[in-house]
């Protein structure tokens, strides 16, 4: 038998993903029969008798119906037994390095979001977190553990250059150093990839991105199998706070039913427009793990949901700096915007925006270029999507050359 919202299915094999997105999480409210959840705001919950909640709920910041069923549906979709939102990505990364020790030490791909970079450099470091970054971890794992490394930290697609790393490999050296593996899959979505079914302990999103798709929630989660690690994450999120609304979990939970549809549809455009990039005399290079000529092609078929290279590219650009920020101010369609994974495309300038805080040197070694340009597809018409990007390239090098 197969339960999905507590009820029984004879079919005993486990629901695609399509079924899971529209149905784990969202049970029939028993009382009214909707088959969509209320919006539960309340922030405490009333007490028969003392120290005895009438229902399951006490207290909003420890637990909420809405974040309850969120959680429950992004753990299905990501083929785990546990998941914690908060309320940003960013503070999901938060809580996992703070779960580390004083004087803890963490390996980590040098090719980060910015604001990880930041995170780690900057905040970890105060209270007493070191970060070793790499940019070959699959070659630099073994030699770059310390006594006192406890963790490996992972973005696979790297941000913003889409570098792969081979989870399995990685985590099988981490592993046998007792050393847990974070995977940041906010560029994959759990459509594309389920790190945990590779080897990794925690996979985490900025659920702001793919996950709930319509960017007007900021929001984040880490999903995980391993009950010790659960029950120390789960102990940080009440106890810093840092978590999402009622209507954040309801408005990310209604995005998350269509991920399939959507993140399908941006996985088509990317690769077109990756296919017409590449072939552009004004274009220098294009970074994304859905074209042949990538070197990362191989592992993205081993990695990727139907080897789907994502919704996610990046290109660098003829005319440097001035024709990348020229481009971004082009573009009709597609939008000049920080962020991701929405229904709208969006262009950025990764040097000057998201990683702008990354000192040049450091940020140059890893492929992050003044000229390099980042895409995130929505769910435009691609014909639509590639004439504009593709006008607005001939137009951005022709008026800076």
């Amino acid at each position: 038998m197969t339960v999905i919202n507590g009820n029984r299915h004879a079919n005993a094999t486990v629901p695609g993903f399509g079924t899971l997105a529209v149905h784990a999480g969202s049970p029939v409210d028993p009382s009214t029969g909707a088959v969509i959840e209320p919006i539960t705001l309340s922030s405490t919950f009333a007490q028969s008798e003392v120290g005895k909640p009438i229902g399951e709920y006490e207290y909003s910041r420890a637990d909420n119906p809405n974040r309850r069923n969120f959680e429950t549906a992004v753990a299905a979709l990501e083929k785990a037994k546990h998941a914690l939102a908060f309320s940003s990505g960013s503070a999901a990364t938060a809580v996992i390095l703070q779960s580390l020790g004083s004087g803890s030490h963490v390996v980590s791909v040098a090719d980060v979001y910015g604001g990880t970079h930041r995170y780690f450099t900057k905040v970890a470091k105060a209270h007493g977190v070191s970060v070793t970054f790499t940019n070959n971890l699959e070659g630099d794992i073994t030699s770059s553990i310390e006594p006192n490394t406890r963790l490996v930290w992972i973005e696979s697609p790297s941000n913003p250059t889409l570098k792969l790393v081979n989870i399995g490999q990685v985590a099988a050296v981490a592993h046998a150093h007792g050393i847990p593996v974070v995977v940041d899959n906010t560029f994959m979505s759990p459509y594309v990839q389920n790190p945990l079914t590779l080897g990794a302990d925690i996979v985490m999103h900025s659920v702001t991105k793919f996950i709930n798709g319509h960017s007007d929630v900021v929001m984040g989660i880490a999903a995980l199998n391993r009950d010790d690690l659960h029950e120390k994450l789960r102990f940080l999120q009440n106890a810093i706070g840092a978590i999402p609304s009622p209507f954040d979990c309801w408005l990310a939970h209604r995005g998350l039913k269509t991920m399939k549809l959507r993140v399908r549809e941006a996985c088509r455009n990317a690769t077109a427009l990756a296919n017409a990039l590449e072939a552009s005399d004004k274009v220098i290079s294009v970074n994304y793990p859905g074209l042949d000529s990538s070197p990362y092609r191989e592992l993205a078929k081993k990695q990727h949901r139907d080897g789907l290279g994502g919704g996610m590219l990046s290109f660098r650009i003829k005319g440097g700096g001035r024709a990348a920020n020229r481009f971004c101010q082009l573009t009709r369609v597609a939008t000049l915007a920080e962020s991701l994974g929405g229904i709208e495309s969006l262009v950025e300038v990764p040097a000057s925006m998201t990683h702008a805080g990354i000192p040049r040197e450091q940020r140059e070694s890893v492929g992050v270029y003044d000229d390099l340009i980042r895409v995130s597809c929505g769910i435009e018409e691609a014909e639509d999507l590639l004439a504009d990007v593709l006008r607005a390239i001939d137009e951005a090098v022709q008026e800076t050359a």
